[in-house]
């Protein structure tokens, strides 16, 4: 099978070739590609051709190259967000068609770390901080492991965390404490031993953590997250504009 005739680099074609087939569902997710010997030979191009495609669709997060292994083909992710609109987890998970749901794992109330007291802007004796863990699910699978801590002080009596699938609705409605805003900040990190085997993610699949600050509409810091997402699942995406 070749490529021709077109007036376009071949490597562009080879582009093509490959999306259109897994458009056409031809190669499907973690299918693994030929070797670029063969691959090359089928296409009728050189190596050199490619694995300039192929660099590039590795760029696109199209394939994956695992070393010693192969070239696959990489998983779509399910949810497309953009992060200047502030959606809780179950939103996002939501808004996509499906079902949220929440594994609990802890529910402590500890002293505030000195890191706790910077990001909450709490004296040494403001008190304890509520620490509730969390797996959220997309149709019963783990996709987001969550973290979230909140000033024992904020809360006018003790909220069950595990009636509510969101945070933000559990503080609006016991505390009367509605979310307004966000500070985040969002970061890769690979394989993490702890995280990783509870979200069911495989070890070449890195995990995007966000890290947010969120104040309520009296701009006090009320509720600190830190979110780490299968990066095959989840894509976070900013709008910009001049």
């Amino acid at each position: 099978m070749t490529l021709r005739p077109d007036p376009r680099p071949l490597y562009l074609l080879v582009i093509d070739k490959i999306k259109q087939d897994i458009e056409s569902g031809k190669l499907k997710t973690g299918q693994r590609l030929p070797s670029e010997f063969e691959l090359s030979k089928e296409l009728g191009i050189s190596r050199a051709t490619l694995r300039e495609a192929l660099r590039i669709l590795e760029d696109e997060n199209v394939i994956i190259r695992k070393q010693g292994i192969g070239t696959f083909i990489k998983a779509k992710p399910l949810f497309i967000s953009g992060i200047e609109e502030l959606y809780s987890i179950t939103q996002m998970i939501e808004k996509h068609g499906y079902h949220a749901g929440t594994i609990f794992v802890d529910i402590t109330s500890n002293q505030a770390t000195k890191e706790d007291q910077k990001g909450f802007q709490l004296s040494e004796k403001n008190g304890n901080i509520i620490r509730v863990e969390r797996i959220r699910t997309a149709d019963s699978e783990p996709v987001v492991y969550c973290i979230d801590k909140i000033p024992e002080s904020l809360l006018k009596k003790n909220i069950d965390f595990r009636k509510y699938d969101s945070i933000f609705q559990a503080l609006q409605e016991q505390a009367e404490i509605e979310i307004a805003y966000a500070v985040a900040e969002i970061e890769p990190l690979g394989y993490h031993e702890k995280i990783s085997p509870l979200l069911h993610s495989p070890k070449e699949t890195s995990l995007i953590i966000l890290r947010q600050i969120h104040f309520d509409t009296a701009d006090r810091p009320v509720l600190i997250s830190v979110n780490y997402f299968r990066s095959d699942k989840f894509r976070f995406q900013v709008l910009r504009k001049r």
